[in-house]
């Protein structure tokens, strides 16, 4: 039997792997704080899905660590009272040691055998259970492959010579063949029936692979259904029947089966010749949903959904040329027209919000990793805490979220080290002894809203104003000026609120200018709210997407500029002669307060040539406050598909981005934040 290829399910061995061994960390934090036979469960679970999918593609290294984990867990399973933090440190770090395997062999590097944690292991699960554990042994007869890159248009593996069998590859060598047993030297043979879980989200991968490993155990026969419908996925509700001669017995069949994760056995019988097999039983019908279709699901590569949501970009951007071209049409032709185009609009708009619907991701694909983070930190640095993490089910852009998981990680550092007190703090403040950080995340309209909130010290508004004006980041005048909640806007200023100048909230600021570019890079704001003694409160604002944004659009001179909406509090037109002054500074009266004046053309370092009499002023949201932007025109509100810079003008400070006008024309948008910086 020629030795089986599969590197062709390599990225989906590593996508499943590191989504159980994730769970695994998040449950292991579960279990160190209460005792809870569902987390173990799960454990279980999650361990026995790693070791039989490393098993399938001839990891051994991979599968024999996670055989030694499921035994301590199988052991706490049937002892419960036996947990101990040295367990849950100690399956802790083969969480960790299997998922950076698994990352090993994704890049088709070297594999850790990790002896020094298998023998612990093992000792481990000697001393609960008083018999050493049983060895294991990875399917024989698989070379997994790195793919070699493809050229565009080639078909991945057509073609491709095989490259050398990965790290951990089990031997390739053919097994040798037993003696046949059974009447006239026939094989025995069983009927085997199976199940793929509904939940599986590759059915057709599972069923391949079960057809693979049970081909290795001896010949197969009467395969339902046909072998071309499991490649495909074709399996009605997700049954398979077939037969199965071999020397290995029915306990090797059954043992084979349940290696590979979101299959059930039904049933594997002996075949009585001359009799027919036994059928499976049916499961038991229950009311059908009437006119409920079951619902399908496929992984899809996230560059092809960018490429996708690009394509789209670019027909709303045709469909807007094409507008603007129509209205140099005769009037007679002029309505047909439109209306054509306005159909085609629409169903370009609906086609974005489908491509923008399947990139939605919850939040929870971030905040999953973080109770691991917080208990690691704090018991690095002697604290005791609460981490509580609610609306994590709400959905943002991917892009978003890929953008989110440092800062949010960041946030939460800065909570555990620099705003929660030790349990001694604590108590003097007669606060209890464990501290509390809430992750609370909702919608808001159009808009997510993040808070990530502590109850440990607060932050000094006092303090962080000496800080900025110490490092020549604002003058006393200006500071004076700031209320309490700008005056802590001031830990977003780089260099702000270091340990070395403000000892009581040891460097809370450090890295939060980072956090804030970050947030408003993808179109977000970011707030601070505290109260000293009492905690911080951190709210970040979000957008759903950033590949749509609405934009205002100005005028200055000649030129066009775009500013995000979400950044504009207000838009008025004044005589700059009537405009109020101090320390020689003009400011614009908006609302109940005075906001500094800024000529947008010298921000840009463009000629200026105002225009006489009235002009407009637009109120932007700026550090530490708000600002009032000087231009020539305001020319409305537009929905514009967002374009990245493309290098060297992703290095000029304050472009953000590019679109294009439904005239052709491009437009940058501005970053009023960094171009005031």
């Amino acid at each position: 039997m020629p030795p089986l290829d599969m590197s062709k399910y390599l990225g989906l061995f590593v996508s499943e792997a590191t989504e159980h061994l994730e769970a695994m960390g998040r449950d292991l934090v579960e279990l160190e704080k209460v005792e809870s036979p569902d987390a173990v469960d799960s454990l279980f679970r999650h361990a026995h899905s790693v070791k039989g999918m490393s098993s399938s593609m001839g990891y051994e290294p991979i599968a024999q660590l996670a055989h030694r984990a499921e035994d301590l867990v199988e052991a706490l399973r049937k002892e419960p009272y036996r947990k101990s933090r040295e367990l849950v440190d100690l399956l802790l770090a083969a969480a960790d040691m299997l998922l950076s395997q698994v990352r090993a062999a994704g890049e088709g590097t070297a594999i850790d055998p990790a002896h020094a944690l298998l023998e612990s292991l093992s000792q481990h699960v000697t001393l609960l259970t008083g018999s050493a554990p049983a060895p294991t042994r990875v399917a024989t007869n698989v070379v997994v492959t790195r793919p070699a890159p493809t050229a565009p248009g080639q078909t991945p593996g057509a073609g491709t010579p095989s490259a050398p069998p990965a790290p951990g590859a089990a031997p390739t060598s053919e097994p040798v063949p037993a003696e046949p047993q059974g009447p006239l030297g026939v094989l025995p043979r069983f009927a085997v029936r199976l199940r793929v879980l509904p939940t599986c989200q590759a059915p057709g991968v599972r069923a391949f692979l079960v057809h693979r490993r049970l081909s290795m155990l001896g010949n197969l026969f009467d395969l339902k259904p046909p072998l071309e419908d499991l490649k495909a996925g074709r399996l009605p509700d997700g049954r398979i029947a077939l037969e199965i001669e071999t020397s290995g017995g029915g306990d090797a069949v059954d043992q084979v089966l349940r290696n590979i994760p979101e299959v059930e056995v039904t049933s594997v019988a002996p075949v009585v010749y001359g009799q027919p097999p036994p059928s499976a039983p049916a499961a038991p019908e229950g009311p059908k949903p009437v006119g409920v279709e079951p619902q399908r699901s496929v992984r899809v590569r996230t560059d092809l959904l960018d490429l996708v949501l690009d394509s789209v970009g670019e027909l709303m951007l045709a469909t807007a040329r094409i507008r603007e071209l129509a209205k140099g049409l005769p009037e007679a032709h002029r309505p047909s027209m439109e209306e054509g185009i306005y159909r085609v609009h629409q169903l370009v708009r609906d086609l974005h919000g489908k491509v923008m619907s399947v990139r939605m991701t919850p939040l929870s694909t971030i905040t999953d990793r973080l109770p691991r983070a917080a208990r690691d930190l704090a018991r690095k640095m002697g604290r005791e805490v609460d981490l509580v993490i609610a609306g994590a089910e709400i959905e943002l852009d991917r892009a978003i979220l890929d953008e989110l998981a440092d800062p949010l990680l960041h946030i939460l550092r800065n909570c555990i080290d620099h705003g929660l007190e030790t349990p001694e703090q604590r108590a003097a403040a007669s606060k209890g002894a464990r501290g509390r950080i809430l992750i609370t995340v909702r919608r808001a309209r159009d808009r997510v809203v993040v808070e990530i909130e502590d109850d440990g010290r607060g932050m000094d508004a006092a303090k962080l104003k000496a800080a900025a004006i110490a490092r020549d980041q604002i003058t006393a005048e200006h500071a004076a000026r700031l209320t309490d909640r700008e005056a802590l806007m001031l830990a977003c200023l780089p260099g702000v609120s270091t340990a070395r100048d403000i000892s009581e909230i040891s460097g809370r600021g450090v890295g939060m200018d980072a956090v804030k570019r970050v947030v408003e890079g993808v179109g977000g704001t970011l707030e601070l709210d505290s109260e000293r003694g009492r905690g911080t409160r951190i709210t970040l604002r979000l957008p759903l997407t950033v590949a749509v944004v609405n934009l205002l659009l100005v005028r200055l001179g000649a030129e066009i500029y775009g500013l995000p909406i979400t950044k504009v509090a207000g838009a008025m037109e004044m005589d700059p002669q009537s405009l109020s002054q101090s320390l020689g500074e003009p400011m614009l009266p908006h609302g109940t307060a005075l906001v500094p004046v800024r000529e947008l053309s010298a921000l840009l370092g463009v000629a200026q040539h105002p225009p006489k009499g009235p002009r407009p002023y637009v109120v932007m949201e700026a550090d530490p406050g708000r600002v009032a932007l000087a231009v020539d025109g305001l020319l409305g509100q537009e929905e514009a598909v967002l374009k990245p810079l493309a290098k060297p003008l992703d290095l000029v400070p304050g472009l953000s981005g590019v679109t294009i006008l439904g005239t052709g024309r491009p437009v940058f948008i501005l970053d009023v934040p960094r171009l005031l910086a």
